[in-house]
């Protein structure tokens, strides 16, 4: 184990860094000052290191307090990461210095003062991406490299299931400085021959907001003939400009799956193919041409339309359609038609059903027009059906239904009494207007907003 310490140290034992000297002695400034000093977070664990092999290694550089290895609740089995507290700042400082890339059960480990602060690791201060990176550069040699610029906290590079880099990673500085001088030194540098790229590391979601959508270079287009061939799409897009590369998707079957990708050199090309050939008929075949998306975004837009098209079947059926619950097992939807069409034209009817096409006891009934909804929430609300008091109200949306539930909850905190749910001369559930001791609360989304009267 010393030699390990040794070697992780590069033959200096007793170095400590400046900002770690600077955590101990009290006087740093930044994140290492705001963190408990005492406590580090060991990541990049092989799985089956123990809580005993980490107390033995981290008590060589001071008192160890305590070490736990991050488990699942249910398996055991390792989460690949550990805590371990010392009794001194001095002596965490130096484990961090020693031991950081340290091999353990012949595995680099990764040392950092564990920071349990949410605010701090979610402001993204500091924090860069590198990608591009040759394959042959781990943590340590990425660490190496980019220390130059300031204090570390966090250095990683992502690796697949066999340990192999994924060509890029990211480095957390102190501070905010440090980032940016790295930033502004390193990107588009060498480094093992390859330029990379060095930047601010954004979260997807903000990666996806800053992407100019309106550019692209990566066409998709389906619809095609089973016999369309890479050849084909060379020639038929290549007349608008030069093509890097261009596939036919084909299936296990060696069977071509109908659709495919190109490549342009240039997105304005991209563009004016998507232009010309998108609803052009080839083959007998329409076919369609649009920028190929990535799946987070084809995952998004189908969210999308789906919410819509849901939005657009609730607003169609407005104050026409009736919930209904507490049905009997025995209705289904032919006797339930039965009970609902004296009063007035049925133009869908559903009994809801498990799995095992078991009435779940609710259902939904939708007239032909708002007066027919009325009159059967009034006839039949309560009524007894099969020995049970049937409930029957107008469908609401699932936001809806929780904003409501928002507002009756208030209410009762309040201790108001008299609770009146009005109309709007619309849908008689939006707005729900509700009046209560004299009081009224306008807007189901702007429950705590009261306005005397």
């Amino acid at each position: 184990m010393a030699a390990q310490m040794a070697a992780a140290n590069g033959g200096s034992p007793g170095v400590v860094p400046a900002a770690a000297a600077a955590a101990v002695g009290g006087v740093g400034v930044g994140v290492a000052q705001q963190l408990t000093t005492t406590s580090l977070y060991v990541g990049d664990l092989e799985a089956s290191v123990t809580d005993s092999q980490l107390y033995e290694l981290f008590s060589q550089a001071g008192q160890v307090v305590s070490v736990r290895v991050c488990r699942d609740a249910n398996s055991r089995r390792s989460l690949g990461y550990a805590y371990v507290n010392f009794n001194s700042p001095m002596d965490a400082a130096r484990a961090l210095e020693l031991l950081n890339f340290a091999p353990l059960n012949n595995k680099p480990i990764r040392v950092m003062y564990s920071n349990r602060d949410p605010s701090s690791r979610r402001s993204g201060s500091g924090n860069i991406f590198i990608k591009n990176l040759d394959k042959t550069i781990d943590h340590k040699t990425l660490h190496d490299t980019f220390s130059a610029f300031g204090n570390i906290l966090s250095c990683k590079v992502a690796t697949d299931e066999m340990g192999q880099s994924k060509g890029f990673g990211f480095v957390q500085y102190e501070k905010g400085e440090a980032a940016q001088s790295a930033i502004k030194s390193l990107n588009g540098m060498l480094i093992n021959d390859k330029p990379v790229y060095v930047g601010p590391f954004l979260r997807r979601q903000e990666r996806e907001n800053t992407v100019d959508k309106t550019k692209f270079n990566n066409v998709f287009v389906k619809n095609l003939s089973e016999s369309t061939t890479k050849e084909d799409l060379v020639q038929t897009f290549g007349a608008y400009g030069t093509i890097t590369s261009a596939v036919v998707m084909i299936g296990m079957d060696g069977k071509s799956r109908c659709f495919g990708f190109i490549n342009f050199e240039s997105p304005d090309d991209a563009a004016c193919a998507v232009e010309e050939l998108n609803g052009k008929k080839i083959n007998d075949k329409e076919w369609y041409v649009g920028r190929a998306q990535k799946k987070s975004e084809r995952e998004m837009e189908l969210k999308r339309r789906f919410e819509q098209s849901m939005k657009d079947a609730a607003d169609k059926y407005q104050g026409l359609n009736l919930y209904l619950k507490n049905l009997d097992d025995s209705i289904g939807d032919d006797q339930l038609r039965e009970l609902f069409s004296n009063y007035g034209k049925i133009t869908s009817l559903k009994i809801m059903c498990d799995a095992n096409g078991v009435s779940k006891g609710s259902g939904f009934v939708a007239f032909s027009n708002r007066e027919e909804a009325t009159q059967a929430i009034t006839e039949m609300n309560g009524k007894m059906i099969s020995g049970k008091p049937l409930y029957v109200a107008f469908a609401q949306r699932k936001e809806e239904r929780k904003a409501m539930l928002q507002v009756i909850s208030y209410i009762r905190q309040e201790g108001l009494a008299s609770l009146h749910v009005l109309g709007d001369g619309g849908h008689p559930c939006l707005p729900w207007i509700i009046r209560a001791n004299g009081r009224r609360i306008t807007s189901i989304y702007h429950a705590e907003r009261r306005v005397s009267e």
